[in-house]
């Protein structure tokens, strides 16, 4: 079981993300609520890797993505719900870039968006190797009420480098705050673990960007992501890539790692290629031609986004789609 991440230094250019191999399995720290599972088991996480210097794009990959048989019959969120978790009180009047309001605003519009849209091709409940699931099988959601809520964990400080242990053990302390504390109220939801600025775990911003995991807890499986301070990386996170302005890494790794968590919820028991990749690391970090990345309206509103991977686009050979 993986995690998946994103990162890299730009030169206009794709760099298609990949699991760390580094030790990301060990056993979670305990959580402080006292209802949690003392010793919740992590799943290696999926990672979103840096812009690459000085390598030519490459052509997409025409391996399409195929259902992994899901975790505990859980494959895709079929109702997505974003929870966005500020940890620590390192975020206590210190968010230079604006990062907590844009990534709200994003998460507002993005939900029931033609650029979200392709994850509802995708499906839970067939076979293990379906390419295609048509009208069989619980499909992926694309709700407009994808966004939940925010907290602001600021009661203390964060750890400065949250292991992913520590990172584990706040999305099931979030959890428990708010108040999904069965495997059903889990089971469609994913947390987005977001540290302030100048706080990362090891390796952002050049091992990776963003990544997302899951854990398991009394409360059941629990999907999160580690979203560092998008903006602290610069243009190795996606700062000014392809021209979208110097907050455009923000909208374009946390929607990738979103899009991700939707179709892959418990790494690897959703849609994956046959090299391991998920609908958003076969489409990253594109600077030209079909699928790169851009400013897509959403609801009303503009974000910086890449593009996702469709198995129905081009007569199901599939490629990257800005919309669906």
């Amino acid at each position: 079981m993986r995690k998946r991440d994103l990162c890299g230094a730009l030169v206009g250019v794709l760099a298609i993300a990949g699991a760390l191999t580094t030790a990301w399995a060990a056993s979670a720290a305990r959580p402080t609520s006292q209802h949690a599972q003392s010793k919740p088991t992590v799943m290696r996480p999926l990672g979103f890797k840096p812009v690459q210097h000085a390598k030519p794009q490459r052509p997409r990959r025409s391996n399409n993505l195929a259902y992994q048989g899901g975790v505990g019959g859980i494959g895709v969120e079929t109702a997505p719900k974003v929870y966005l978790v500020l940890w620590g009180s390192q975020w206590n009047g210190n968010d230079p870039s604006g990062e907590q309001s844009l990534l709200q605003g994003f998460f507002q519009h993005a939900g029931g968006s033609s650029w979200l849209n392709s994850v509802t091709q995708y499906c839970q409940g067939v076979a293990a190797g379906t390419i295609t699931c048509g009208s069989s099988g619980q499909h992926a959601g694309n709700p407009t009420g994808i966004y939940a809520t925010s907290w602001a964990d600021s009661g203390s400080a964060a750890p400065s480098h949250p292991t992913q242990s520590q990172l584990a053990a706040e999305a099931v302390r979030a959890a428990a705050h708010f108040g999904n504390t069965s495997s059903a109220t889990n089971n469609t939801v994913q947390y987005v673990v977001a540290t302030a600025t100048g706080n990362s775990a090891s390796g952002f911003g050049t091992q990776y960007c963003a990544w997302h995991s899951s854990t398991s807890s009394s409360y059941g499986n629990i999907a999160y992501t580690n979203l560092p301070y998008i903006t602290d990386a610069g243009a190795s996170c996606g700062a000014n890539f392809n021209g979208l302005g110097s907050k455009a890494g923000i909208t374009i790794v946390e929607g990738h790692e979103m899009a991700e968590t939707a179709t892959d919820q418990f790494p690897n028991g959703g849609w994956l290629d046959r090299n391991g990749e998920e609908n958003g690391d076969k489409c990253a970090w594109i600077s030209s031609g079909p699928g790169a990345s851009a400013s897509v309206s959403m609801n009303g509103a503009s974000y910086p986004v890449q593009s996702l991977w469709s198995n129905a686009f081009n007569s199901n050979s599939g490629g990257c789609v800005l919309s669906y």
